[in-house]
């Protein structure tokens, strides 16, 4: 005879995950202030960050979905 467990920690991790749009806005406007602050650094401070003027302009290019995946957690 087999017993099947079941784990709740698994079925849970399954599912996606629902956000509000309340609670995605102030995650969108911190990206769009984070991506422009990036693109107005002088050069001095990129090179202290370790990014040319190329990366830094492609990286506040990005849209603002375009985020890591540890970001929307």
């Amino acid at each position: 005879m087999m017993t099947f467990t079941a784990n709740p920690q698994i079925s849970h991790a399954s599912r996606p995950t629902r956000t509000s749009l309340a609670s995605l806005l102030p995650l969108v406007f911190a990206i769009k202030k984070q991506r422009d602050a990036l693109r107005n650094l002088d050069d001095s401070a990129l090179r202290d960050l370790g990014l040319t003027r190329k990366q830094a302009d492609a990286e506040s290019r990005r849209p603002f979905w375009n985020v890591p995946t540890d970001w929307r957690s």
